[in-house]
């Protein structure tokens, strides 16, 4: 299975944009634990790079780490270089998505309208980061969706657990989740029995959206 393929089984990806990546692997596994098997840390922060070294080497293949808020192909290729598993951006970035392709590693690629989000799929994106998704919600994304099937949409920004039941019955092949998820409380204290009970909630919230959107 692809790691895509595995996004899309799961429905989930934690974002992770702190200032603090000290704990990034107990983050993850609090998130595994919950049933999420995706962790993007964005490269906002300049730990990001050992924050996806430190996970992949504390959990292995069992969580896919990847590095978000990639803003050229330098910074994808260095986050590969540590082991991120997948690339993710928030704009539409064509030279990022080619230098993904030449090291086969999955690239989950920003855009907006309808125009960026078929260049992005047409240069070869793996996924399309639709972002921000708060500005269009869900009928926005059931709308793009409806001319352009083909393409694989994460919407991203502003979901919670409130909505993201409607993005999936929208169309998403999974949601992308920071704050709402991965608060900054939490982590600095340390409460990982929270965070995975966050987990757990938004995933079967998704996953019964899944089940009402495919029968």
């Amino acid at each position: 299975m692809s790691q895509m393929e595995r996004i899309e089984r799961t429905g989930v990806v934690a974002i992770v944009r702190l200032d603090d990546y000290g704990h990034a692997p107990a983050m993850a596994k609090a998130l595994f634990e919950g049933g999420i098997e995706a962790v993007e840390f964005t490269y906002t922060n300049p730990a990001a790079g050992e924050a996806v070294r430190a996970t992949k080497e504390a959990l292995g293949d069992a969580m896919l780490v990847g590095a978000g808020t990639v803003l050229d192909p330098e910074t994808a290729r260095a986050a590969i270089l540590q082991g991120a598993d997948f690339i993710v951006t928030p704009t539409l970035q064509v030279d990022t998505i080619r230098l993904c392709l030449r090291y086969s590693v999955p690239s989950v690629i920003g855009a907006f309208t309808p125009t960026e989000i078929l260049t992005a799929w047409e240069a070869g994106a793996s996924v399309v980061k639709v972002f921000p998704a708060s500005v269009g919600g869900p009928r926005y994304l059931k709308d793009v969706g409806g001319p352009l099937p083909q393409i694989k949409l994460i919407p991203t920004g502003g979901v919670s657990v409130e909505n993201a039941g409607d993005f999936i019955r929208a169309g998403a092949m999974a949601v992308a989740m920071g704050s709402n998820l991965v608060g900054a409380d939490i982590v600095r204290n340390q409460n990982w029995p929270a965070l995975t009970s966050r987990a757990k909630e938004i995933v079967e919230v998704v996953r019964a959206a899944t089940s009402t959107r495919n029968q």
